[in-house]
């Protein structure tokens, strides 16, 4: 049997941003200013593996290390569960002993944890700079004004709001304020139909195309169906007329690694690979969602792939470092596995947590040091908190 990985490399080239992404040069302008409060081991530490290890035995039952699917494998490796960002954030709820949760991923992740772990339980991140570029395009006070705006326009009442997982506790604390839910991508559908027999609108944030393609794709709804509001604009750039005919208004959100994919990228790989089967998740552009064979979340590419029979061939559009792991893992099975995309498509703040990172977070609780713990005002909690809920609730 061939190597797959061998004679079918996912045939993508870095970027000198990319490089950059991947912390090997530097842009000070780009930073947050988030520095963290100890010193890091050197990443070319040829112990570090070690040092990750011994530090984990020390600490035992009392640490649970989250790994989110698009971590490097370096981190991985360590994970004691890996999955998406809710299901990491329901698996450290199950695991009360533990006393602190380290989650590998960013920011939200981090927070949704908190929310659904318990007041003992102690959420860190090892690295305060890993945010997340889609949930950063919402923010409380612009969500607020657009509240404002759907309120003058005398259509609030009829609006119940839908936050993708992928939001700040914030917006996740609107949305239960406001008497709307939570949805993953796995469950937008679910979301939506619950919302829509609430009310006669939906306001979906942060990601336009995850709402889009569920509304037009999953729901039968046209593309005019669906309003852009864009929170940079004076009332979101659209007229009275336009939000009371519209049935979703969608927040003009996207996922910087999904929202690259192109029908160009689709094109390109059916022409270099014919046969092939193109699987795309919905967070990317609507058009590329139409183009493709599969649409699914993250969980649903994997297990796409572990029933896909042998021989078969599979370009996939999502981050890079679950695609690598996935041609690798299903290799021996001679399935041809590529990134739907010629160019390096890292998800970068994922990416900023990395060995020395893990490792200096393990070795500082295991020193009985807590670091970077991430914590969710109470306010905000009780609120984010009934949102997930009546997601739970749907199931």
């Amino acid at each position: 049997m061939r190597d797959v990985t061998t004679a079918q490399p996912l045939d993508v080239q870095p970027s000198p941003l990319a490089l950059l992404l991947l912390g090997r040069e530097a842009d000070p302008k780009s930073e947050r200013g988030v520095e963290c409060p100890g010193d890091l081991p050197s990443p070319s530490d040829p112990d570090l593996v070690e040092r990750a290890r011994a530090a984990k035995e020390k600490l035992g039952d009392k640490v649970f290390v989250l790994g989110h699917h698009y971590q490097r494998d370096e981190v991985i490796q360590f994970a004691d569960v890996t999955g998406d960002s809710f299901k990491l954030a329901r698996d450290a709820a199950a695991r009360p002993e533990a006393e602190y949760i380290v989650f590998c991923g960013v920011h939200f992740m981090a927070e949704s944890a908190d929310i659904l772990t318990s007041d003992d339980q102690k959420v860190v991140l090892p690295d305060l700079a890993a945010g997340c570029s889609m949930a950063d395009m919402a923010t409380a006070e612009q969500v607020a004004e657009c509240w404002d705006v759907l309120t003058e326009a005398g259509v609030a009442e009829q609006v119940v709001p839908v936050s993708y997982m992928n939001s700040s506790a914030d917006i996740k604390a609107f949305t239960g304020r406001h008497g709307g839910t939570i949805c993953t991508s796995s469950n937008a559908k679910t979301a939506l139909e619950w919302a829509f027999e609430q009310g006669e609108k939906v306001l979906f944030l942060p990601d336009q195309h995850l709402g889009r393609n569920t509304a037009v794709r999953d729901m039968g709804m046209t593309l005019e169906d669906c309003v852009l509001y864009n929170p940079h604009k004076p009332g979101g750039g659209l007229t009275t007329e336009e939000l009371r005919a519209a049935k979703m208004i969608l927040w003009r959100g996207h996922c910087s690694v999904h929202g690259r994919f192109s029908v160009e990228s689709v094109n390109d790989v059916r022409a270099r690979i014919p046969g092939v089967n193109v699987l795309v998740h919905p967070e990317c552009k609507h058009e590329v969602v139409a183009a493709a064979d599969y649409v699914g979340s993250t969980e649903y590419i994997i297990k796409a792939l572990e029933a896909a029979p042998a021989g078969s061939k599979w370009a996939i559009g999502t981050e890079l470092n679950l695609v690598r792991r996935l041609a690798e893992r299903f290799a021996a099975e001679d399935k041809e596995i590529v990134f739907l995309d010629r160019t390096v498509c890292f998800c970068s703040t994922m990416n900023r947590i990395d060995l020395p990172h893990l490792v200096w977070t393990l070795e500082s609780l295991a020193e009985g040091n807590l670091i970077n713990r991430i914590e969710v005002a109470p306010e905000t909690e009780k609120y984010a908190k009934l949102a997930l809920e009546r997601m739970l609730a749907l199931a």
